[in-house]
């Protein structure tokens, strides 16, 4: 095979050992297990608010980030369920920087051992400062020692279709959102959580296992070739195919970033709050679809848009994006704010 060796990586429990979650970090998460569930099943009538950096990145930046959200989230837990964006795995559509396990430092050669450790420590203290987090789910080979950690999965839109990314999902004992694929096809997109529902045959570990099925599948609408696709009538139509397909716990969530804030070819980051208030109010006299739309999620750092980590001198190391561009953290927490005041009235 046409690799070459470069080192033997720890072992996931390894991983866990040198960086431990406490007991406490460990019972917060399967609380928000459980809360996360109820929101998508319709027993917790708040609102999923899923936010954070697009990528996490650097690690000081991002706890400072953690710190303010953790703070903001007491201020509105009787409306809103914040879940904290901690993306370690970077998808791309043809090649870049795919994220801090991979390589921790931007500029320097990619070192996944020195990732490992990385990110299992920057997740840990976000956990616990009792925050909820979330990834998506990139590479499935090297999941345990981070997976056990998120209370949030997303597949993405690259991978939604994929057998394997489909069969990981419906072992996930988190609920996990499944994107509609690049190209749109939202009848794809639900077959992608029938997929993950149902239980699946695979080898793991040398063994033959057989996965449970994630009854807390749901869909994530993020746009298509630089199309919207939050509007009433796709919410209608995923509705349509949830009930021909009998969708156990159906519920979107509507990622306002990426090909949802694309006007006229280019993406606008700071039209992700004007989005989550027009979805909200569009949905006002259409009780079916709005409790069908159990939340939102938004790229957000501490400063406005994003810079090239290979053309800054230096980078900016404050917390602006490196990937995608962020909405500020001024105007994350005023429309969280504003949310929980609106969703709070009903």
């Amino acid at each position: 095979m046409a690799y070459e060796i470069i080192k033997k990586v720890p072992t996931s429990d390894e991983i866990i050992q040198k960086i431990p979650l406490s007991t406490a970090g460990y019972a917060s998460i399967q609380q928000h297990h459980r809360e996360i569930e109820d929101i998508l099943n319709g027993e917790d009538s708040r609102l999923l608010m899923i936010v954070g950096p697009c990528s996490a990145w650097p690690d000081t930046a991002v706890l400072e980030y953690a710190k303010s959200l953790a703070e903001l989230s007491k201020q509105v837990s009787h409306a809103v369920k914040i879940v904290m964006r901690v993306y370690i795995q970077k998808p791309r559509t043809v090649k870049g920087w795919t994220g801090p396990i991979n390589q921790p430092d931007p500029l320097a050669e990619p070192d996944i051992e020195a990732g490992i450790w990385y990110c299992r420590k920057l997740m840990t203290q976000v956990v616990e400062m009792g925050l909820p987090i979330a990834d998506e789910c990139l590479f499935t080979h090297n999941a345990r020692g981070f997976q056990e950690l998120l209370s949030w999965v997303a597949i993405g839109a690259r991978s939604t279709e994929d057998q394997e990314h489909r069969i990981f999902a419906s072992s996930l004992d988190c609920p996990v959102g499944m994107k509609n694929p690049t190209h749109g096809s939202l009848k794809i997109a639900v077959n992608s959580i029938l997929a993950a529902q149902h239980p699946h045959y695979i080898v793991f570990d040398g063994y033959e296992v057989k996965t449970a099925g994630n009854k807390y599948a749901h869909l994530v609408l993020r746009g298509s070739n630089d199309n919207p696709n939050y509007g009433v009538e796709y919410i209608a139509e995923v509705n349509q195919l949830f009930k021909k397909n009998q969708v156990v716990n159906p519920a979107i969530i509507v990622d306002v970033s990426h090909d949802n804030c694309v006007i006229d070819g280019v993406k606008d980051h700071n039209e992700q709050a004007n989005i989550v208030l027009r979805v909200i109010e569009s949905l006002k006299k259409q009780p079916e679809l709005k409790n069908l739309v159990k939340g939102f999620m938004l790229e957000s750092f501490i400063k406005e848009g994003r810079q090239n980590a290979e053309s800054g001198n230096p980078i900016d190391m404050s917390g602006l994006s490196i990937t995608d561009p962020c909405l500020s953290w001024e105007s994350t927490a005023k429309l969280i704010l504003q949310v929980a005041k609106q969703h709070s009235k009903g």
